[in-house]
């Protein structure tokens, strides 16, 4: 293991063995301290470091002399609740508090506080009433508006308000960090700070930019639900870096501005983040309990893109990473590779080579450099893709194959994070064969997330028929390297759209394809989503039109229990759906049934003329051995 001095510091005497005697920022987080480039605070870190500041972190921070026992930063505070927002953390979609926090030692659930971002930034406030406090991380860039918050079920002010802070870093953010570190360096007072792109700040009407957009106030959207969602789809028409516009919206007293989107980071630039001196481990305060969990999934991985053009309705990627695609070369790429190769809990298999959607090297065409990605449809949109969208796998392929030749590397694997749909636009299969071939670990985890084409265009997914055509090339090409590999849907429940109806069709789906899905999930109303404004308001803020919202505790048991109808646990809801769902005919012991009757129930009467529906085959052919 290295040793705490090479990581940055996070006491008094790691400060004192660098020779400091004061800092210039530090950084508090609601995560533990892995220097590992998964870990946006230690991108930050390090880039601060790398620009000449004296930086230290502060983890997971409790008490007063916590917060304290650093000192006062001669430029500010930069403050994340962490990797992911602390209440999807701490509960479930259910809102049942959850067990363990990977990024805690010992898993621990306690370790940071709900709201953690505006927890810290108010603790600070009241310790260090003159520093500059400034906010980032996925917490506060998803809740920069005002926004439904699905545990408070209203709708909230943006955590600007609420914390007490002085501004906030919004989406990826090297270049508003870098420009604000330097002018705050130079002597500028935070308050005058208001023009960075990718940050939000507060200012009086005569610093408002000129062609600023006035949204609705905080207090309106929460009034108004039509309002909400019309101020919504307007924030995220403007969240291109090309085309958007300024925002403003009071809040509680004060007028918020948003400033356009920063602009992504080119290849040469991002090459030198992920080339900063990351330890790529856990700081060495934590060996005695065994390291943090949440490095198992990234320690032998590797980010090569940001961004997403894709922009499903339920991710919150669009207005976070946004929809332009930035990637690093293939000698970055490389590099970190032949790095990782030399730690000694290397095994010879790299994990994953992805990012938010992996198979993504490129911009979606060619007119987005100049004219921004388009706000009235989506690349991979419904129920066609863009005719301008450019589809090509080449520098993915040549990346892969690079990697897989390295010395000491046994096996690449791709295991999420795929476009199946953007895959089945490419003419060229090389793709499609080497991922077959090379590429898979046995199963390959795909998201169709539903097969009703009403719930997949509330989604922002492509057509079922598209995943059928996917399946069955998938299967060929497996066969024909003679290998035994298996397609993991993801699949989501209770989506906006999504009738009970619809949850027996997608049960049907999954008994179709002989899958048993291990892992389901309820939909999650997440801050600063398109599907979290329609389960607010019902109404999909794209077309206007009212969407069927499942509310009902009941129903989304029903809903959930449908997608794993096989397993006992669920036995009674399953048959209590169908009975709801109008469709008796799926409760019983025949091939086209989904559940046998409950011990004791009288046998279900069949109407008149009706069959059972056939029992579908993945290939048409006779059946045979199921998949799992």
């Amino acid at each position: 293991m290295p040793t705490t001095t090479a990581f940055l510091p996070m006491s008094p005497a790691d400060v004192a063995a660098r020779g400091w005697n004061t800092l210039d920022f530090i950084c508090v987080t609601g995560d533990a301290y892995v220097d590992h480039p998964s870990f946006g605070i230690a991108i930050i870190a390090r880039l601060l470091e790398h620009l000449g500041f004296r930086v230290a972190v502060i983890s997971q921070p409790v008490a007063d002399e916590d917060f304290t026992r650093l000192g006062t930063p001669r430029l500010g505070f930069m403050v994340t609740g962490g990797n992911l927002d602390s209440m999807v953390l701490h509960y479930t979609a259910a809102k049942k508090p959850r067990r363990d926090d990977p990024y805690s030692p010992h898993n621990r659930v306690d370790r940071r506080p709900d709201r953690a971002t505006t927890v810290y930034a108010r603790t600070l406030r009241r310790l260090f009433p003159d520093s500059a406090i400034i906010l980032g991380g996925l917490e506060a860039s998803l809740r920069r508006f005002a926004h439904y918050d699905y545990w408070a079920d209203a709708v909230l002010p943006s955590i600007l308000e609420d914390s007490g802070a002085d501004l906030l870093i919004y989406g990826m953010g090297e270049r508003p960090l870098t420009e604000l570190a330097q002018r705050l360096s130079a002597g500028e007072p935070i308050a005058q700070i208001t023009d960075i792109r990718g940050t939000c700040c507060f200012v009086t009407p005569s610093l408002i930019p000129a062609g600023a957009v006035s949204l609705a106030s905080s207090e309106k959207v929460a009034a108004d639900k039509a309002v909400y969602q019309q101020v919504f789809m307007r924030q995220m028409k403007e969240q291109d870096p090309v085309t958007g516009r300024p925002l403003v919206q009071k809040q509680k007293t004060r007028l918020m501005l948003q400033n356009p989107p920063a602009l992504p980071l080119s290849t040469e630039e991002l090459d030198a983040v992920f080339a900063l001196p990351f330890m790529r481990t856990w700081h060495p305060s934590y060996n005695a309990i065994g390291g943090i969990k949440a490095i198992e999934e990234v320690e032998f991985s590797l980010m090569h893109n940001r961004g997403c053009f894709g922009h499903c309705n339920f991710c919150a990627i669009a207005l976070h990473q946004g929809r332009t695609v930035s990637s690093r070369s293939i000698l970055s790429v490389l590099a970190e590779a032949e790095a990782m190769i030399k730690s000694p809990r290397f095994k010879g298999y790299i994990h994953d080579v992805g990012g938010p959607t992996a198979n993504f090297r490129r911009p979606s065409c060619q007119m987005q450099q100049e004219r921004g990605l388009c706000s009235d449809r989506k690349c991979l949109g419904w129920p066609t893709p863009c005719p301008a969208l450019e589809v090509d796998h080449s520098d993915y392929v040549e990346l892969l194959d690079r990697l897989r030749a390295l010395p000491g590397v046994k096996k690449v694997f791709v295991r999420s994070g795929l476009r199946y749909d953007y895959m089945m636009l490419d003419p060229d299969p090389t793709f499609f064969d080497r991922l077959v071939e090379h590429h898979i670990s046995g199963q390959l985890k795909v998201a169709p997330e539903h097969s009703s084409d009403a719930v997949l265009r509330r989604m922002g997914k492509p057509p079922i028929a598209v995943y059928r055509r996917f399946a069955e090339r998938f299967y060929k090409a497996t066969a024909k390297v003679g290998k035994k590999q298996y397609l993991v849907p993801y699949l989501i429940s209770s989506h906006p759209g999504s009738r009970l109806s619809d949850a027996v069709d997608l049960a049907l789906f999954i008994k179709e394809h002989r899958l048993h899905p291990e892992q389901v999930q309820d939909f999650y109303p997440t801050p600063g989503t398109i599907s979290t404004c329609m389960f607010y308001t019902g109404i999909d803020p794209t077309d206007g039109q009212s969407v069927y919202i499942p509310r009902s505790e009941r129903e989304k048991a029903w809903q959930r229990a449908l997608l794993q109808y096989w397993q006992p646990r669920n036995h009674k809801l399953v048959v209590e759906a169908l009975q709801a769902a109008e469709r008796p005919d799926l409760i019983g012991r025949g091939p086209h049934c989904l559940v046998p009757p409950l011990p004791g129930a009288p046998r279900p009467e069949k109407s008149a003329g009706q069959k059972p529906p056939k029992r579908p085959n993945r290939h048409g052919k006779k059946p045979g051995r199921g998949r799992r």
